[in-house]
């Protein structure tokens, strides 16, 4: 359940709380970029991953309940020149959605670097955020969500919308896991969500957490300033069966309001499905959009605000932006992204 909005949590914890997934296609190889630590909070936020901290993909295949492939990312303490170690584990089976299990290390590295390891490449570090949105046309959605009304457009012009996310920076984990893997041969049908979690004083670890489709939390849970919505901390396979109904009466709604949909409750239940269990499904090797007509994986140019809004009003909407806003924060070649 993704998010970015200003929170008091957000602003305490960023480097746990995830503001965006991305799956896409990379060089002969699939493409994995976990970002997290906004500093759109506009506070004084603590650079870096947490240490204490594990930075999962999770992974399934052919549609299945269940992950049988995570990868998972462990960072040390910032050293004197802000760098830390990173380390990644691979865990398959049923170790993949065992948290006790220890899984496989296959790289080591630091933040800042490339870091190789067997069919893998990896970065981490501060970045640009490709992310772009207009929060005030945002507020124009949340509010139509929230009470079941129309959408208020008044105090939002579409020919004046501006990225509220210029010169903001984000925590990235990019992991390129190439075609050569045995798992994630070109054509297969993969699912991927990413989460993080925290160690508990028992010594266990804590669901933090978690991310599938984009804009999930900014749209349907604005006012969950602190986190404490059992969506943070479900497995995916729960989501339609515990948060189903909450989902499609909100659509119902919605649409019923601006009288969107012939029958209000149906188109509810439809987008609650499309929506759960939520997980961005993609298939490997093939050009990845996260778009009107088809949700395959998400690359970081996706108007992916623009598909959310028109999906829950069942309407075209338009952001007023273009990936162009964002350009500067995108590369072709790996890593993918613009360091900060």
């Amino acid at each position: 359940m993704s998010h970015h909005l200003d929170t008091p949590l957000a602003a305490q914890g960023g480097q746990l709380y995830i503001d965006d997934l991305y799956v896409f296609n990379g060089d002969r190889a699939t493409v994995f970029v976990m970002d997290v630590n906004s500093s759109v909070t506009k506070a004084d936020i603590k650079r870096g991953f947490h240490a204490e901290a594990r930075y999962e993909f999770k992974i399934h295949f052919n549609g299945s309940d269940l992950e049988e492939l995570t990868y998972r990312f462990a960072f040390g303490e910032p050293d004197g020149n802000a760098t830390q170690t990173l380390e990644l584990y691979e865990l398959t089976g049923a170790d993949a959605r065992d948290d006790a299990a220890m899984g496989t290390p296959i790289a080591q590295g630091r933040t800042g670097e490339m870091t190789t390891g067997q069919r893998v490449r990896i970065w981490a570090g501060r970045i640009s955020d490709p992310f772009y949105i207009d929060l005030d046309e945002l507020a124009t959605i949340n509010g139509a969500v929230k009470n079941g009304a129309k959408v208020d457009r008044s105090a939002w012009r579409v020919d004046q919308a501006k990225n509220s996310f210029a010169g903001t920076t984000v925590e990235s984990i990019v992991l390129e896991v190439s075609h050569d893997e045995p798992l994630l041969r070109e054509g297969t049908e993969i699912g991927v969500w990413c989460r993080t979690l925290l160690a508990t004083d028992a010594g266990g670890w804590r669901q933090i957490n978690r991310a599938g489709h984009p804009m999930m939390w900014p749209v349907f849970w604005p006012h969950d300033t602190d986190f404490s919505d059992p969506a943070n901390f479900r497995h995916p396979r729960q989501d339609l069966p515990e948060d189903g109904e909450e989902i499609a009466n909100a659509v119902a709604g919605v649409v019923a309001a601006n009288g969107t949909a012939p029958d209000p409750q149906a188109y509810g239940w439809s987008v609650a499905r499309t929506l759960y269990p939520d997980v961005l499904s993609y298939t490997v090797g093939t050009a990845a959009n996260y778009g009107f007509a088809v949700h395959n994986g998400r690359t970081m140019a996706d108007n992916a605000p623009e598909v959310m809004f028109s999906l829950i009003l069942n309407a075209g909407t338009t952001s007023g932006l273009t990936p162009d806003v964002t350009k500067a924060a995108r590369a072709d070649s790996f890593p993918y992204v613009v360091p900060a």
